[in-house]
């Protein structure tokens, strides 16, 4: 577990990188039958080869990926099943909301529209055996890393049972 640290209570394990204080990158809880409940912090999509959802959507899955293999629980994404996913885009940056209102909600939409459909393409491709989430939802908002124009957070379930 390189570079990230583990700190257990209870039936909880919180895991972090090396020096962060303020957050977890992902938190564990212990369910029974051996199952665990997985929550994964937010990621950005800031660094994806391709801007915007297409590209940012399968890095940000590709850092939960990461930090499952990363703290030992997995090896894939392939062996956990989403029970929901919270996304955040940021919001349009023209046109101006006080100068031309329908233009900024036309351009919101479009913005929901195209996170929606690169998440499904994405879900449907890559994460087809991996449940149906029970709320997916995308917010457009600013976003605290300037560089990164989507993040995403979401709930997982490891099931031993399941797998064996």
């Amino acid at each position: 577990m390189s570079g990230m640290t583990a700190r257990k209570k209870g039936q909880v394990t919180y895991y972090s990188a090396e020096g962060n204080q303020q957050f977890s990158t992902l938190v564990t809880e212990q369910v029974g039958d051996g199952n665990i409940r997985i929550y994964f912090a937010g990621v950005t999509g800031s660094g994806a080869e391709t801007e915007g959802p297409e590209g940012e959507i399968p890095a940000c899955f590709s850092r939960f990926e990461n930090a499952l293999r990363e703290t030992g629980i997995c090896d894939s994404l392939a062996e956990v099943d989403f029970l929901e996913i919270h996304a955040f885009g940021t919001a349009p940056k023209g046109p101006n909301p006080i100068t031309d209102p329908t233009g900024y909600a036309d351009a919101k939409r479009r913005m929901r529209e195209a996170y929606s459909k690169a998440y499904a393409r994405y879900w449907a491709e890559e994460l087809p055996d991996n449940g149906l989430p029970a709320r997916f939802t995308v917010y457009l908002e600013e976003l605290p890393n300037a560089k990164a124009s989507f993040e995403i957070s979401g709930t997982a379930l490891l099931q031993r049972r399941a797998q064996a």
